[in-house]
């Protein structure tokens, strides 16, 4: 049997970024989850760990500074209407300075700050995902 495409499971890197007890969410455009909203990553790369991973990606989508990344959850994450699959590894980091600037105008439309009890709708199946596991940023 021949396919056009072969089907692979990718590795992404969310990062949930604490600031006074909010977490910095930005509405997807252009990508895969389109119209929902996600935390700053990306995939990971070749020879990278997961916290150099968390830096990068956080630096070019948003331009922040942050520190103390560490490790916060990890999920199996299946977009059926785009036909992909991620393991999702959640790390949580702590906001140092800057303001979370659109630096990649093709996939976000735009960053803001969120409680974890009201988070904005619809979210992105990686977060959704982490809830349903008993993910909260907030407390790691």
């Amino acid at each position: 049997m021949k396919t056009d495409k072969i089907n692979v499971v990718k590795v992404g890197v969310g990062v949930y970024i604490v600031r006074d007890g909010k977490v910095l969410f930005g509405k997807r455009k252009g990508a895969h989850a389109a119209s929902t909203w996600a935390v700053p990553g990306g995939h990971l790369e070749f020879g990278e760990s997961w916290e150099e991973c968390a830096y990068r990606e956080v630096a070019e989508e948003a331009g922040i500074e942050i520190n103390n990344v560490r490790y916060g959850f990890v999920t199996n994450d299946i977009f059926k209407a785009d036909n992909k699959h991620y393991i999702t590894i959640a790390m949580v980091a702590d906001y140092v300075s800057g303001e979370a600037k659109v630096l990649e105008p093709e996939k976000c439309e735009g960053w803001d700050w969120f409680s974890w009890e009201s988070l904005p709708s619809p979210l992105m199946i990686t977060t959704q995902n982490a809830i349903k596991g008993g993910f909260n940023p907030i407390l790691i």
